[in-house]
């Protein structure tokens, strides 16, 4: 690989069976983009769509788009849209709310499930490194429990399986580490936590589109992600939950609202779970975010997650091997795994001065994203994303560093 030309990265291209598809994205021509990890690109569809549910829907239509237009139902729509995508059965995801805030009702269930049957067990396990609002959701929601709930933080993969034993309530990971790009193998840690007696949540924020995934397959418990990173949904485009059917009838939450009710229009004083998926529904929807969700779902529906998966492994391997080769001379640290069973669809290294490298590299029109400390993290959708981009972005990436073209002593985007 570290032998390719530009050439070979267009022959590639020219092979490639998920190429066509990225003429449905609206790409800005002389940008490379690789932080669809962050924010993916906008399928082309999506403008119209807007238009259709702003003009026609809600300007036209109004209130009678809660039927006539499907409104109510989107939600369930949409997650058996995007069930095949994570392993899900129908019925078994709703697109809502944040994943933040979807997190927040898992966890609840799960530690309401476990105080009915092993009352005992205090401590939920993640990782130091986790995306810190899914440690902050489990802190706020343990603390305002105030029945001794505790967090444990572990440093490394390695550590978990220790640190699951019999006071383990719940164990909490994200599928892909936002930062490293490491993948955990799901199968693997459900079984190891069930034998445990541990419930198992997974955030799928980093995995959803990107990796293989087959939630029912791993027996995993509950799972959320979002929709506006490799599923092109949108900027804060609602998230999803996942409940198996095996946990439905036990999936209780404190966030009760109205959509969640078996029969919301009846206006009862008093809340009644509606059966099935629904049930983790809590307010009225935002109808115009949620209906750009479906213009990227429809394009993953032309292809596998198979083929993506393929194509990723050899995108994120092209980007390694050519960074090392031609920019290794610099004080570049690989933060990505190398084995391709443990990595996601991204390629973090750091540098020393990253944040200003990431800087050069959007004005000169390639578009990777900075996390702190020093990680420079460049995400490859491959529904999109070229190889030949990955041959443009590392000579660009060469060019700065071998010239040294980044100011040290910029000061900082809020959102970096």
């Amino acid at each position: 690989m570290t032998a390719m030309t530009r050439q070979d990265c267009i022959t590639l291209d020219q092979q490639d069976n998920l190429g066509p598809l990225r003429e449905q994205f609206a790409l800005p021509e002389g940008m490379i983009y690789l932080d669809g990890n962050s924010l993916g690109a906008q399928p082309k569809a999506a403008l119209q769509r807007a238009q259709e549910v702003i003009q026609q829907e809600w300007g036209t239509d109004l209130i009678k788009s809660w039927n006539k237009a499907g409104w109510f139902d989107l939600p369930s729509r949409l997650g058996n849209l995007l069930a095949p995508l994570i392993g899900a059965e129908a019925n078994e995801v709703v697109v809502t709310d944040s994943t933040s805030i979807n997190l927040f009702k898992a966890i609840a269930a799960a530690l309401d499930i476990q105080a009915r049957t092993a009352p005992t067990r205090r401590t939920i396990v993640t990782e130091r490194s986790n995306f810190p609002t899914d440690i902050y959701m489990a802190e706020g929601l343990t603390r305002w429990l105030d029945r001794g709930y505790r967090l444990h933080l572990i440093d490394s993969p390695e550590e978990l399986n220790q640190a699951i034993n019999q006071d383990t309530a719940l164990v909490m990971l994200t599928h892909v580490n936002y930062r490293s790009g490491y993948l955990h193998d799901m199968q693997a840690v459900t079984a190891h936590a069930h034998q445990q007696g541990a419930l198992c949540i997974w955030d799928l924020a980093h995995s959803a589109g990107a990796v293989e995934v087959n939630l029912n397959a791993a027996q995993a418990d509950f799972a959320v992600g979002c929709c506006y990173k490799y599923l092109n949904g949108g900027p804060g485009a609602p998230a999803f939950i996942w409940v198996p059917q095996r946990h439905q009838a036990n999936f209780n939450h404190p966030l009760s609202g109205w959509w969640g009710h078996a029969k919301p229009f009846a206006m009862a004083p008093s809340f009644e779970a509606t059966a099935g998926i629904r049930r983790a529904l809590c307010g009225t929807q935002p109808i115009v975010s949620l209906a750009m969700i479906e213009c990227g779902l429809s394009i993953f529906a032309q292809t596998s997650m198979s083929e993506i998966r393929k194509k990723s492994l050899a995108l994120t391997e092209l980007f390694i091997q050519l960074v090392e080769s031609r920019c290794g001379h610099h004080p570049l640290s690989l933060v990505t795994p190398r084995t391709q069973a443990q990595r996601g669809s991204q390629a973090s290294f750091t540098h020393p001065h990253g944040y200003a490298v990431v800087q050069a590299l959007i004005e000169r029109g390639v578009v990777g994203d900075y996390r702190e400390p020093e990680i420079m993290r460049f995400g490859f959708t491959p529904l999109y994303t070229r190889y030949v981009d990955v041959w443009d972005a590392v000579e660009i990436l060469r060019d700065i560093l071998d010239q040294q073209s980044y100011q040290v002593d910029l000061q900082r985007n809020a959102v970096t």
